[in-house]
């Protein structure tokens, strides 16, 4: 009975002042939604990132010719290398029980001709297993086979954007374009794949095959990497160390202490960072939306010690009647909950609908979930009852006689 009696007054004296309850109740409804937002667009911007790094392939790692240099706490591969061959990638494949499919990589950016049309764009040699390893699928046509890449054959194979730029909006299977001197068939074009994660068009590359590339594109004897694809996310530890150990005794670095002469990009590695990079990064920005939450506690807390010095004779006649100070004190927590609770109850609503409006409106995905609506609104409860213990006490520490006499 005492609880539901205090009840009906906190509801009753919030009533009364329906400006100051409803700026309080802003200060909460902004903070909740704020953190419901914020926490899922960065949890949109972590999920958009990995989806990418999972679309270079799966289970890949990338062998790269050359050391690892760091300049301005970049890494990256300075000059020209020539430490890994086809036989290389070969090897590997048949030497290595945790490798499903390896596939040599040579490419540069070329003028490529159609017509009286000319566009640069990047030439990419490889063999037919890339697509697989690398997640492309073609859209037309088809792409060439080992039989092709083996007989040197000058076939290619389009990434929509060049198809754009040298064909419109016809069909290229069929035509004979020419990179550099080189005339080629076009045999087939790739769906659409998108940007890397350097922002890099993979739409705007020609696949050719690799051995066709090195002797009739770029006159080459080696290769600039290899792209290999694990038989499992649990091997790909294991792959990385059999690669290490294939290649260093293929280059005879088995021997002394030489560094290695070439690089393993393993993309378990790159997940996982990109993972933590992508909490940090939903972390800080719930934790800066929070501060809008404490804000609107601070509200609380000021509205509540006002109702205190206002309602001091009602403290005092409630008293003389024989209310304890306990039911003062739960009266004034309840006064202070209810905001708490009502602001985080209309706060989530708004994130939720702000989340999908972000979602409907814009490209930036937006990715609300339970977890994180539960959080702001028991962090709202939180606040509400901490900041509302203060007055509470005041309030309950009135001596009835001295309440009594106060104006």
């Amino acid at each position: 009975m005492r609880i539901a009696r205090s009840l009906k007054i906190s509801r009753k004296q919030l009533g009364a002042h329906k400006l100051r309850t409803a700026l309080a109740l802003a200060g909460i409804i902004i903070g909740v939604s704020a953190v419901i937002v914020m926490v899922a667009a960065g949890k949109g911007a972590e999920r958009e990132v990995l989806g990418r790094i999972e679309a270079m392939g799966t289970n890949l790692l990338i062998v790269n010719a050359g050391p690892v240099q760091r300049t301005a706490g970049r890494q990256e591969i300075r000059g020209t290398a020539t430490t890994l061959t086809l036989r290389d990638s070969e090897v590997l494949l048949l030497e290595s029980p945790s490798v499903k499919a390896a596939a040599p990589v040579q490419s540069a950016k070329l003028q490529v001709k159609y017509g009286n049309l000319s566009t640069n764009t990047v030439i990419l040699g490889t063999t037919p297993d890339y697509p697989a390893i690398r997640g492309f699928r073609v859209e037309r046509g088809e792409f060439f086979s080992e039989e092709q890449n083996m007989a040197g054959r000058r076939v290619a194979v389009l990434g929509r954007t060049v198809v754009q730029n040298l064909f419109g909006k016809a069909d290229p299977v069929g035509e004979t374009i020419r990179i550099g001197r080189v005339a080629f068939e076009v045999i087939g074009v790739m769906s659409p794949k998108g940007a890397d994660l350097n922002a890099v068009d993979q739409d705007d590359q020609i696949f050719i095959p690799i051995r066709t590339a090195l002797r009739r594109v770029f006159n080459l004897d080696h290769i600039g990497s290899i792209h290999i694809e694990a038989k499992g996310r649990d091997r790909m530890a294991s792959a990385e160390d059999e690669i290490r150990d294939i290649l260093r005794e293929r280059h005879r670095l088995d021997k002394g202490d030489k560094p290695d002469d070439f690089t393993i990009q393993n993309q378990s590695d790159l997940l996982e960072a990109e993972r933590e990079t992508g909490e940090m990064f939903t972390l800080l920005t719930g934790s800066l939306a929070a501060v809008s939450l404490l804000v609107g506690g601070i509200g609380i807390l000021a509205i509540m010690l006002m109702a205190v010095r206002e309602r001091t004779n009602e403290i005092g006649l409630r008293m003389a009647v024989g209310a304890s100070r306990r039911d003062i004190l739960v009266q004034f927590l309840f006064e202070a909950t209810a905001l708490g609770v009502g602001g985080g109850t209309v706060g989530a609503a708004v994130g939720v609908a702000a989340a999908a409006a972000v979602n409907a409106v814009t490209r930036w995905r937006a990715e609300v979930s339970l977890f994180s609506v539960l959080i702001a609104f028991g962090f709202s409860l939180a606040v509400g009852l901490f900041f509302g213990v203060v007055p509470a006490r005041k309030a309950s520490r009135l001596h009835p006689i001295e309440a009594l006499r106060s104006e």
